[in-house]
This record gives structure tokens, C-alpha cells and sequence, in this order.
């Protein structure tokens, strides 16, 4: 497998990609030495850790499940990452990859991708084997295509900005058919509201939990809040979110599209950071597990950034929409000049 990574890898490299009628880079020229070899080691656990899941795999189509491409997207691809752990509100960019599969099946990542996931952490957060964080999304090139000709502004950012790190064959993405600005106006205002109430309701009701004593189900529906509303901002500016439910992947994607959502949690300290993981937990252990245990303090201190979070993501989706507000009034008034 270590000799396919490096195979894979040399692909990175020489010139530029067709991808439709535009040219998908290929260089990582604009990238330090060491972010390069962090890169290849990432590619090569991408492939490690898929082989060794499809391996196992009994139905003959998992067994011929294949990665496509592998793309680096977002701020090491356009450059402009950030790399400061040590500062005051220390923050290090991840690397962003969009795995492109050929089956839907192995988009699922609990079955194919709770493994590299684990992996990327371990290297990562202990052995220090990876000095950035890793943050992977998984999807069929049918999807990617979809959201191309739905004009989704994130599959357009990646096909635009994102660097090929690995492609099986020449297979084209579709080209991006952006929206009119109306349509998108449309778009981001259905999204939010639809989202950010429900979002608030969610709050309201862990708030009733609280008072009333029901820890638990207060406990669930703070992370239902929390969940929505990141949901809200990424569909509100991408017109795209993960259909994941993990509080930790979606805060990265969100935080990666507006810098104000990065300090909504304190990271001050080990209990701080530890509220956050049982928030994280609560959509599943706060229903399902007799061990999980919450304090009144600890859901009052979650609600306030919780609370935060909201006040974050109304601006960002609003300042949004008075973009795409300005947008078609600067055309309205460009074509009534005509």
C-alpha cells in the first residue's frame, strides 16, 4: 500500500488537471517543505486505512470500491492558512480534503471512515507524527456534479480553488453553473429560515429541561441547538453542509468559513474542553447511555456559547443576505441602465 500512497502522491505534481472546461492545479509549489510531506503522509493514510476497510468487505461491490480523487481545499489550497497555536486566541488551519468515492455506499463514515478518522487524530493529537489537523468530507463524483450544476458555492470554491492531490483517471468534474444572484438571495433566505429557528427552538427547550431537572434531554437539545445552527451557517453561505451529526466536524467546517465562529468556545482550559466533548456527546450517550452524567452548572455554562454561538451565526447568515441583497439590486440597476 505504501508503494500505491507514493504512486498516488507523484500524481500530485506535474503541471495542471483538466476538469472540465477549467484547469484543476496540481502543484503544492505555494505550500512550505514540511506542509508538503505532512500532505503526502495524509495521502498515504487516506489510502492505508480505506484498503484496509474495503478489504473486509464481503459484498462484491464494496470490495471494488475505489477513491477517484483526492482534493485539498480551503486555505492551505488558496493560500492564506493560519498556523498560530501559540498566540492569545491560538488557531491553526486544518487541512480540508474532499475524498471523491465511486460508490454511495462509501460515503458512509461510520462503516468506511471512523478508522482514517481515528488515525489522522492519533498522528496528530499524540504521536505527532502530523503538526495540522486534518478534516476530511467523503462523497460520489454524482454528488459533487449535483451540487456543481446547483450552483452550491462550496463545490464551486473547491472545483476553483482546490489543488488535485490524487485522481484515478482523467473523469471531468462537470462544470460549476453558478445561480443568479435572485436565485441565490432565494436560496440563503429559505435556508435560514428554515434553520436558525429551529435552532432556537431547540434552545428554548433545553432551557425548560433545565429548570425542570431533566438533565439529559436538556443536555440532547443543546446539542440539537448547537447542531442547527451550524447547519444554518454553512447552508446560508455554502448553500452546502455534511449530513453528519458530530458537533467536533461540524464546528470545523463552520469555523472555516467565518473566523468569528472560532471564539465563540473558550479553549482557556482542560474543563472548558471537556464541556464541549460532553456536549459532542450528548446526541447519542445523553438518549442511550445510563452512564452519562451532566451537571446543572455544566448545561448553564454550555447554554451561554451556546447563546453566543446564535448571536455568531445570525450576523454571519445576515450579513450574508445583505450581500446577496446588494448583489441583485446592483444588477436591477445595471439591467434598467440597459
Amino acid at each position: 500500500m505504501v508503494e500505491v500512497a507514493r504512486c498516488a502522491w507523484s500524481l500530485a505534481f506535474p503541471g495542471l488537471a483538466r476538469q472540465g472546461n477549467h484547469l484543476m492545479r496540481r502543484d503544492l509549489d505555494h505550500l512550505p517543505a514540511g506542509k508538503q510531506r505532512e500532505l503526502e503522509r495524509v495521502l498515504q493514510l487516506v489510502f492505508d486505512e480505506f484498503n484496509d476497510v474495503t478489504a473486509c468487505a464481503s459484498a462484491s461491490r464494496k470490495k471494488a470500491g475505489r477513491i477517484l480523487k483526492v482534493i485539498l481545499y480551503g486555505s492551505y489550497a488558496r493560500g492564506g492558512w493560519v498556523d498560530e497555536p501559540h498566540t492569545a486566541k491560538g488557531y491553526k488551519s486544518d487541512f480540508d480534503l474532499l475524498i471523491i468515492v465511486n460508490h454511495k455506499d462509501l460515503t458512509d463514515r461510520v462503516k468506511y471512515w471512523l478508522q482514517l478518522d481515528d488515525r489522522l487524530m492519533r498522528e496528530y493529537g499524540i504521536s505527532g507524527t502530523l503538526k495540522t489537523p486534518v478534516n476530511f468530507i467523503v462523497h460520489t463524483l454524482g454528488e459533487v456534479n449535483d451540487g456543481l450544476a446547483h450552483g452550491r458555492y462550496f463545490f464551486m470554491d473547491v472545483a476553483r480553488d482546490g489543488i488535485a492531490l490524487y485522481e484515478a483517471d482523467d473523469t471531468d468534474l462537470h462544470t460549476p453553473k453558478p445561480k443568479t444572484p435572485e436565485q441565490a438571495l432565494a436560496m440563503a433566505k429559505e435556508y435560514f429560515e428554515e434553520w436558525f429557528p429551529t435552532a432556537m427552538q431547540r434552545f428554548q427547550l433545553s432551557k425548560i429541561g433545565l429548570v425542570q431537572g431533566f438533565l439529559k434531554p436538556a443536555a440532547f437539545d443543546l446539542h440539537q441547538s448547537a447542531e442547527f445552527l451550524y447547519h444554518c451557517a454553512l447552508l446560508v453561505v455554502t448553500f452546502y453542509t455534511p449530513h453528519v451529526h458530530n458537533l467536533g466536524f461540524l464546528r470545523t467546517q463552520a469555523e472555516r468559513i467565518d473566523r468569528r465562529l472560532t471564539y465563540v468556545w473558550p479553549n482557556d482550559n482542560r474543563k472548558q474542553r471537556a464541556m464541549f466533548e460532553k456536549l459532542k456527546e450528548a446526541y447519542v450517550k445523553a438518549r442511550y447511555s445510563k452512564h452519562y452524567r451532566i451537571t446543572v452548572e455544566e448545561l448553564s455554562w454550555l447554554g451561554e456559547q451556546i447563546e453566543e454561538l446564535g448571536r455568531v451565526v445570525h450576523t454571519v447568515c445576515n450579513e450574508r443576505i445583505a450581500a446577496l441583497e446588494n448583489q441583485c439590486n446592483l444588477r436591477g440597476t445595471a439591467i434598467a441602465g440597459t
